[in-house]
Order: structure tokens, then C-alpha cells, then sequence
């Protein structure tokens, strides 16, 4: 019996491994800053309002397990041709598929139950949700704007959370859900060069394949200097102050400090700006807008 439980336990520890459970920071942060917002709108009290945001997480850790998951299972084929990734958990045998599936159908039950203890119109969205999370394991296959729907994947959250805490979409927090999504597509388009060579050869159509990776390069800084603007806009259409636009301006920075670390002809730090730098990015946002939301910084 212990064994066995040892063994379960050492699968779920793979699996965690599998679907890079700690970047869940990426899209966490700007989803608790909408729900902030929207807190601080309808002047939900602090008791109802942690209820919200514990629900909130579990929804947000529950979805994207569901579509890391889903897609390691998807591109598992591919996987093990990548010379890149073939070393991952599914293609390398250290997981097997139907295991992969039994927690793909957890991950699934738990944001639905999330879902469900929001609020009615969250419940009704969660299938769409899902839909769209899960659908996107197959867009590199046939379109190049795969990396835009995966910016549409984190980018639904900041929105999702503001139903979550009112029922209902506010268009403002729109802007935040545009910032989000071009930030979220421009750093996926710095990963996708990696494999250009694989994608070229494979047929699949990610950005780098169609237009070779200076031009990619170049279309990524266009999505992310798009950013700065969009969060400009969301904090004075909130009246928010100085935090808030110290915030936008350290992203911004950090931004730009990404784009320096990759160069067509030189990708060996692609994972550094892909996952240490976007890191910064979510967490300083929450950090800076947290504080401007709860009322320490100078209302503008």
C-alpha cells in the first residue's frame, strides 16, 4: 500500500514537472489585479471578497493544468521527434498517457467546481473556456496566428476574473485583457524560434516558419510595445496614480530588457527571457497595481 502510494504521489510530482506548474505566475497576477479592481468597484467586503480569490485561483491553477496537460498529450507525437523536447515527460516514457488523461480529467472537475462556486455566468463560460484552452494544442497546425490564441487563452483571465467577482464584464478591463494577450503572443513567438528548423521541416505553422526569426523578432516588439499603452489606457479609464504608471513603466523596462537578450542569430538565451523575465513582468505588474489598487499609492 505504501509503495503505491509512493508511486502515485512520485507521478503527480512528474506531472507538476510536466506542465511547468510554477508558471502559473504568468497569468495568475493579472487576474487577481482584475479582481482587486473589480473589488474595490463594487466595494465587496474583505470576508466575501478572499472567497472570491481563493476561487479564483483554483480556477486559474485547475485551467491551466487542464490545457498544459492537454497539450503535452496532443504533441506528444511531435515531442519525441524534437531533438528539443524530446526529453519530455510523455515522450520519454517517464509518464504514461493514460495517467496523463486521468489528471487532465481532474484538472477539468476542479475548475468546473471553481466555476460553479463563483457565480452562475461563470459556470456557463467554463465550456467555452475550455474549449478555447484546449483547442489551441492544434492551431500551429493550421494557422500562424496560433500565438495569438494562446494570447486570447491568458489574456480571457483578467476578464474571467472580473465575472467572477461581479457577475458581469465591465468593457474596461478589456484593456487588460489586450495588454495581456499581445504581451502573452509576442513572448511566444521568442519561444517559437527555437524549434524554426523542427517547424519548418514538420510543416507547422508557427510565426518563425512563415517569416524566417528576424522577421518574427520584429513583429514580437511590435506586439509587446503595444503593452505600455494598453495599461496606460486600463489605469485612466480606473483613475488610478503613480504606482500604477511606475508599474507600467517597469514593464515597460523589463519589456525591452527581453527583446535585448534575443537576437536572430543568437537564441541561447531564449529561456531566460521567456521564463525569468516574464516572471518579473506578471509579478512587478501585481506588485505595482496591487498597491495603487489598495489605496497606497497617490490617486491620479
Amino acid at each position: 500500500m505504501a509503495a503505491s502510494r509512493f508511486g502515485v504521489l512520485r507521478k503527480l510530482c512528474l506531472t507538476l514537472e510536466m506542465i511547468k506548474f510554477e508558471h502559473s505566475v504568468f497569468a495568475l497576477p493579472f487576474a487577481l489585479t482584475s479582481a482587486l479592481l473589480a473589488m474595490r468597484e463594487t466595494g465587496l467586503n474583505a470576508q466575501a471578497g478572499l472567497g472570491k480569490l481563493a476561487w479564483i485561483v483554483v480556477a486559474m491553477v485547475g485551467a491551466r493544468s487542464a490545457a498544459m496537460t492537454f497539450n503535452r498529450i496532443a504533441d506528444a507525437d511531435l515531442d519525441a521527434r524534437n531533438p528539443r523536447t524530446a526529453t519530455r515527460h510523455l515522450p520519454a516514457g517517464l509518464l504514461s498517457r493514460r495517467f496523463a488523461w486521468a489528471f487532465l480529467g481532474v484538472s477539468v472537475a476542479v475548475f468546473l467546481l471553481a466555476a460553479r462556486a463563483l457565480n452562475p455566468l461563470c459556470l456557463k463560460l467554463a465550456p467555452l473556456a475550455l474549449v478555447l484552452l484546449l483547442g489551441y494544442s492544434y492551431t500551429k497546425r493550421f494557422t500562424t496566428l496560433s500565438h495569438l490564441v494562446l494570447g486570447l487563452c491568458l489574456g480571457a483571465a483578467p476578464a474571467a476574473a472580473w465575472i467572477a467577482v461581479e457577475g458581469a464584464l465591465d468593457a474596461r478591463i478589456l484593456w487588460l485583457t489586450a495588454a495581456v494577450a499581445l504581451w502573452t503572443a509576442g513572448f511566444d513567438i521568442l519561444y517559437a524560434c527555437q524549434d524554426y528548423e523542427f517547424d519548418v521541416r514538420e510543416g507547422l505553422r508557427s510565426l518563425p516558419a512563415r517569416v524566417g526569426i528576424a522577421r518574427a523578432l520584429w513583429l514580437a516588439r511590435a506586439l509587446h510595445a503595444l503593452v505600455p499603452p494598453c495599461l496606460v489606457a486600463l489605469a485612466l479609464s480606473f483613475h488610478l496614480g503613480v504606482l500604477s504608471l511606475a508599474g507600467v513603466a517597469a514593464i515597460a523596462g523589463l519589456l525591452a530588457y527581453e527583446h535585448r537578450l534575443v537576437k536572430p542569430d543568437d537564441l541561447s538565451r531564449v529561456n531566460s527571457a521567456f521564463f525569468a523575465v516574464n516572471g518579473y513582468v506578471s509579478v512587478l505588474f501585481f506588485l505595482f497595481w496591487g498597491a495603487e489598487i489598495l489605496g497606497l499609492g497617490a490617486r491620479g
